[in-house]
């Protein structure tokens, strides 16, 4: 049977309920404005019924007050944390694509490549043609190239400049995982010593799922939370969650309390990947939580360790840490639409097959004594590794995969074989401690070997290549032309025959004897046929004075002509008049006829179309998908919102509902009161 004072607890436990919904509205209400806050409700149960063994059963025992939850629908959480990825990735995309624009902007009227080729090709020619001789006529023209070699070099330098930027925003992003990791791994250790007592840490959650919001910009982000049991009784929760963050398609970045960094490591000059990459481009490592300690205390601190033989904290990243693939296909957010502007090669990188290996291959007799260096040939097949001028390679050395083992190289030869019609490079491997830790064995031979990675995004190494080719092939079919000028016949030899363009040796060291400026005097490809126009076999090497070594970056005018713009040849034929110019109407055609140069199936002077019409669809496209994703972001938003965010209108509801809910229990424990009053201090006995 129940008590006498049964009515009374439940009227109270009533009035508890009703107060910590009051509470609980009353904290939903100041969060009102608060970014992230979730709405929080009171969650309550009908307490357990008494038997009292009479005829009407079991009597009820008032409402248990259980706990203060927060109204969350993780559904809506994942949804926004994918979407928000891509929204950071074309974010990032859409801020450097519209300043590449810029860069390449032509109106006509600005000194783009439109006013500045035709001034060379199309005045400057037009006026040459009236006077084929006059030297003040030659200088004007000399003039008008040195624009445009010097448009050319402004625009790479512009986006040198610009891969630099991304390569210090990608260091930023990094560190701001790292800053995120930590808090989100400090936050579980928080929540659950809260959560163990049987409470619930709902405003620590909510910095919790504010974080992993930002983190979703930066990278791709999947979460999981599971119970932990009693080891002893599997059965029993003891309150507390594993709470796992992982990213870039399923990484762990945080598990519980414990987090993994990442650390930024500059590439030495022998590590490049591509021609054109600045130097100290940024790989990434996971870097375990103990290494710093084991870094400091083995290899620092450790006087058994010769100096010289201590490790910088970047090396012993690089040899203990874990890479973090920045090419990886499924990674998101900033980092990847960062990471795919400076590393972009549209697909286009070096790739082959591995067809013969030879250890002690080469012998560099400049050292004394000989230092042996093992070789390895790749055979290629993609078009743009058939052709120098569209090559990209590094002519500083780099990194070679070859069947999933990393060798690093020194220098290349590319070699073409007409009887085989076969394309190949003999790339010479760096000395064992010089990099490589081991010899090349034949198990090597059929595997792939790579340089870089397919990243299929037209990024900056893209955008470069393309005005190197450009250049490459204007400057060789200009070249050709002027040193064919003059020819005569009497001695067989060309008077003149003074190139136009060159490119400045950046490695000039006039102590050693080398040439400031290339001499340009190593033929291949279309260049390299016999008397008959057969194209013939021929061999370069990266150190040869070929027309590789000209970029968009140190394109330049030869001096000889800068000083003297009489040497320019305005004739084929030596013995013709001097008013002859059939040489100068050649080079008209170079510039404006595609039958006679094409570059991208189009004439030399539609190269900013080409370049242009791929700058402003990346824009276009990465504007749209920015807008696209951006109006999905905030679509998930609004409905998540709708679930966790605080309404005005309905709080204010819930805060005359419980009112009235908290006067009725008050009023209900006044009620037991003077029923008690009446049956114990009135009643006599």
């Amino acid at each position: 049977m129940s008590s006498t004072f049964f009515g009374l607890n439940i009227a109270y436990s009533g009035l508890l309920a009703s107060n910590a919904s009051l509470n609980t509205t009353a904290n939903n209400i100041s969060n009102v404005q608060t970014e992230g806050y979730s709405r929080q409700e009171v969650s309550k149960q009908a307490a357990q019924a008494i038997r009292t063994f009479a005829t009407y059963g079991c009597a009820g025992a008032g409402v248990d007050t259980l706990a203060v939850e927060r109204i969350r629908d993780e559904f809506y959480d994942a949804k926004f944390w994918s979407n928000n990825a891509s929204v950071g990735e074309y974010n990032m995309k859409s801020y450097y694509m519209e300043e590449m624009e810029g860069y390449f902007y032509d109106s006509g009227n600005n000194a783009g490549f439109s006013q500045v080729f035709d001034q060379f090709a199309i005045t400057g020619m037009e006026e040459l043609l009236k006077n084929p001789a006059d030297k003040a006529t030659k200088s004007q023209l000399v003039g008008y190239a040195g624009q445009l070699t010097d448009y050319f070099n402004g625009v790479y330098g512009n986006l040198q400049e610009m891969q630099k930027d991304i390569n210090s925003e990608i260091k930023l992003q990094i560190d701001q995982i790292n800053s995120y990791s930590s808090e989100i791994a400090a936050l579980n250790k928080q929540i659950n010593t809260i959560e163990l007592s049987g409470q619930k840490a709902n405003e620590l959650r909510d910095q919790r799922t504010r974080l992993v919001d930002k983190l979703s910009e930066i990278v791709d982000v999947q979460t999981s939370e599971t119970p932990i049991t009693d080891s002893n009784n599997p059965d029993r929760v003891t309150g507390a969650n594993r709470y796992i963050v992982k990213i870039a398609g399923g990484q762990i970045l945080v598990d519980m309390s414990d987090y993994h960094k990442l650390e930024v490591v500059a590439r030495e000059n022998n590590e490049k990947v591509n021609q054109t990459d600045i130097d100290g481009l940024y790989d990434v490592y996971w870097v375990a939580s103990s290494l710093y300690t084991t870094y400091q205390s083995d290899v620092v601190n450790n006087d058994a360790i010769p100096i010289e033989n201590k490790q910088s904290w970047n090396e012993y990243v690089k040899i203990h840490g874990q890479k973090f693939n920045l090419d990886n296909a499924a990674m998101g957010g900033k980092l990847r639409g960062l990471v795919e502007m400076r590393d972009g090669n549209n697909g286009e990188f070096f790739t082959g097959t591995v067809v013969n290996t030879e250890v002690n291959g080469y012998s560099d007799t400049s050292q004394n004594p000989p230092v042996e260096h093992d070789t390895v040939t790749i055979q290629v097949e993609a078009d743009w590794l058939k052709d120098l001028d569209k090559s990209n390679l590094s002519d500083q050395g780099g990194i070679i995969n070859i069947g999933n083992k990393e060798f690093y190289y020194d220098s290349w030869t590319f070699n073409y074989d007409k009887d085989s019609d076969t394309y190949t490079y003999k790339f010479v491997l760096s000395a064992i401690g010089a990099g490589n830790t081991s010899h090349i064995q034949n198990d090597r031979e059929g595997k792939v070997a790579k340089i870089g990675s397919n990243i299929d995004y037209q990024g900056i190494p893209y955008y470069m290549r393309q005005m190197n080719e450009w250049c490459r092939v204007f400057a060789a079919a200009y070249n050709d032309t002027l040193s064919r000028g003059d020819y005569d016949e009497s001695t067989g030899t060309y008077l003149t025959g003074t190139e136009m363009f060159t490119g400045e040796n950046v490695t000039y060291n006039e102590a050693l004897g080398e040439q400031s400026q290339f001499l340009f005097d190593t033929k291949y490809g279309a260049y390299a046929v016999d008397s008959s126009g057969q194209q013939e076999s021929y061999s370069v090497d990266v150190s040869d004075d070929s027309y590789y070594r000209l970029t968009a970056g140190n394109f330049s005018i030869v001096t000889a002509l800068t000083n003297d713009p009489s040497l320019m040849a305005n004739k084929f034929n030596a013995s013709d008049g001097a008013e002859q110019n059939d040489l100068v109407e050649h080079l008209r055609k170079i510039a404006t006829d595609a039958n006679v140069l094409s570059f991208r199936g189009a004439s030399a002077d539609r190269f900013l179309q080409s370049v242009l019409s791929d700058v402003a669809l990346n824009a276009a496209s990465a504007r749209t998908f920015e807008g696209s994703y951006t109006n999905i972001s905030n679509s998930i938003d609004i409905k998540r919102t709708s679930i966790s965010g605080v309404d005005e209108d309905e709080e204010a509801v819930n805060l005359v509902k419980f009112q009235n809910a908290y006067n009725l229990s008050s009023k209900m424990i006044q009620v037991f009161q003077e029923i008690y009053d009446r049956l114990i201090n009135q009643t006599g006995v």
